[in-house]
């Protein structure tokens, strides 16, 4: 197998309409911690960055740009999906239940040995929260 000749993280970014909720939510929902909040010049979120163990997202609010970012239901669905790797997904399925989540897939045991669930948050977009570790598999 080649070696890529860049290195780096993968740090997932969402926009929100209400992105001081989502930061809320978040925390009940998964156990984020904020560790950086910008507002904008309105009151609302410019920049945020929220950790989970060793990784992290950032969001912020929803604005015109050159990105062009709207939330899933403008989409017409969802478009893409955040995958977050646990020990142990039992405690955050019961958590994610009860801050609201929609389920989109009950907790369930896959063939490639990863106990997961999928769902969304109070705007659309779609976390899968599970035990198996991308890029760990030898077939």
């Amino acid at each position: 197998m080649a070696t890529s000749p860049v290195s780096g993280d993968i740090v997932p970014f969402l926009r929100y309409a209400d992105p001081r909720a989502a930061i809320d939510w978040l925390e009940r929902a998964f156990g984020f911690e904020p560790i950086l909040v910008v507002d904008d010049e309105a009151g609302g979120v410019a920049h945020a960055e929220l950790r989970l163990g060793s990784s992290a997202i950032m969001l912020g609010g929803l604005k015109e740009d050159a990105l062009g970012m709207i939330r899933p239901g403008e989409a017409g669905g969802v478009t893409q999906g955040i995958y977050v790797t646990v020990a142990d997904a039992e405690p955050l399925w019961v958590r994610a239940r009860t801050a609201g989540a929609r389920v989109v897939i009950n907790i369930y045991d896959t063939p490639y040995g990863s106990r997961e669930f999928a769902v969304c948050d109070p705007e659309g977009h779609l976390w899968s929260i599970g035990t198996y570790r991308a890029g760990s598999w030898q077939g």
